[in-house]
Parts: structure tokens; sequence; C-alpha cells
């Protein structure tokens, strides 16, 4: 049975000392097929034109993409390695906070396909992603 408390503490306890922690990404929501988190836009993550950076999206969207795939497996005997990901910018962000959704489209046994949204706080879609995953058994 899904336990939503647990996967958001699992995830925000692994964030911990890693790229999500100097980020800042706090996973906030999950469902059975989805796992949501939020990240604040300032000049941590902005390039030189003071724009959220392009590469700061693609590194929530694995995050978040990397990390909803834990849901599906058993994290004591396998392990999640993202092998593409995609990105199109469809807006810019200069401050505030975006928040980050992805849904499984596809559940293998050894892949995983996920759509990642990434939107402002009105809902706007600041970039569409996609991102394959591959389960592989821990070693």
């Amino acid at each position: 049975m899904f336990d939503k408390d647990k996967m958001l503490q699992l995830c925000n306890d692994w964030s911990k000392n890693t790229l999500m922690e100097t980020l800042e990404i706090e996973y906030i929501d999950a469902g059975e097929d989805y796992l949501t988190a939020k990240m604040p836009v300032n000049s941590r993550v902005h390039q030189p034109m003071g724009l959220l950076h392009g590469g700061a999206s693609c590194a929530l969207a694995e995050s978040v993409g990397s990390a909803a795939s834990i849901m599906f497996i058993n994290p004591e005997k396998s392990e999640v390695r993202g092998i593409e990901i995609s990105a199109n910018h469809l807006r810019s962000k200069r401050e505030g906070t975006v928040f980050c959704t992805a849904k499984i489209v596809h559940k293998g046994r050894s892949i995983h396909l996920w759509e990642i949204r990434i939107t402002d706080e009105q809902g706007k879609m600041i970039s569409l992603c996609k991102l394959t995953n591959m389960i592989l058994p821990r070693k």
C-alpha cells in the first residue's frame, strides 16, 4: 500500500548533502503514479541574464523523475539510473518558485518513462521534460 508521508520523507532525507539540497529542492506531494517537488528561483539557479537556468530545470526534472521511480522498486534490491532526459523550455522565470511533477508514462521491469512538467505559482508551464530511467540490480 502506498504511503505518501513515508515516500516524501524518504525523498527529502535522501536529498541531504546532494545537488538536490544545493538547489533547495523539496518534495511536497506524491501519489501512486506521480511525485511533486518545488524549487526556489533565485540567483543560485540563474543563468547570466538573470533567468532560471535550463540546466537547473533539467536537474530538478531528473531529480524528481528518478526519485519517483523509487515508488515502483525495492531500493534494497534495485537502483535507478537516469539514461535520457529531454527538455523543452517554454517560458522564462526570474524569481519565485517552480513546481515539478513527474507522472509515469511507462512502468516496465527495467525501464520507466516519465513525463515531467515544471510550472510556476500560477500553473503556467515553464518546461516540459521526458525522462527515461533504467532499473538495475543493486550490487
